[in-house]
């Protein structure tokens, strides 16, 4: 009888490591299940924050500065949506009057993108600078990361005027400490090639100029792909 015991204790010890091995096999599967299908990291929320040069004055949507430049960080691996907050005519007084608005989906990062339309009809650098001010001020009270984009002054308003207007965006970006992207249409103003027939209107092959330059800065600010 104990040779029975013995065999029949074996045979439900060996029964129990195969259920065992069983549930083991189960859970590894369930689990890896469950990584294969973890959600992925949300989307950076971006607000393009301009005029005209953002809108896509002139362009499909599709060739827009926010459409191409989401285009060229998905590209790059990045999980964004950008919301092309662009207002054509827009200056920096209008930017200041809406900037409740644009920042209602609380976004992550915006791309300031404002003055070009101060500078074309000779506003006065003070009042541009001061809304630059309160629009940067607002941002960093509600901790929204910025990449502050400038502008140059045409220059038909006179030295002294083309001083005090470029000289706008380094200074904020010091006072606020907030990285600079120096000109918009660097590489692009002034080539016909690269802008529509107003000559100051980038055209869809001087977007995407403006992107392949931009778009380093602003992945620096977004930060490490997801992996």
């Amino acid at each position: 009888m104990r040779p029975r015991r013995a065999y029949a204790g074996a045979c439900g010890f060996v029964n129990r490591a195969r259920r065992f091995g069983v549930i083991t096999l189960l859970l590894g599967a369930a689990f890896s299940a469950s990584a294969l299908a973890a959600p992925k990291p949300p989307a950076t929320k971006i607000v393009a924050f301009g005029d005209s040069l953002t809108a896509g004055l002139g362009l499909e949507p599709s060739a827009a500065f926010p459409e191409r430049l989401a285009a060229r960080l998905q590209k790059d691996g990045y999980t964004v949506a950008i919301e092309n907050a662009g207002v054509s005519g827009d200056t920096t007084s209008g930017g200041l009057a809406r900037l409740d608005w644009a920042l209602g989906g609380h976004p992550d990062l915006v791309l300031l993108e404002l003055g070009a339309n101060d500078a074309l009809r000779g506003i006065d650098p003070t009042l541009t600078r001061a809304n630059l001010d309160a629009i940067l001020a607002r941002l960093a009270r509600d901790r929204i990361k910025v990449l502050l984009i400038g502008m140059k002054a045409p220059r038909n308003w006179g030295p002294d005027y083309d001083k005090a207007f470029d000289a706008i965006y380094p200074a904020l970006a010091k006072k606020y400490d907030v990285p600079l992207y120096p000109f918009f249409l660097d590489g692009v103003a002034l080539d016909a090639k690269l802008n529509q027939g107003d000559g100051l209107h980038p055209n869809a092959a001087g977007v995407e100029v403006i992107v392949a330059k931009i778009a380093p800065a602003i992945e620096r600010l977004i930060g490490p792909r997801a992996r």
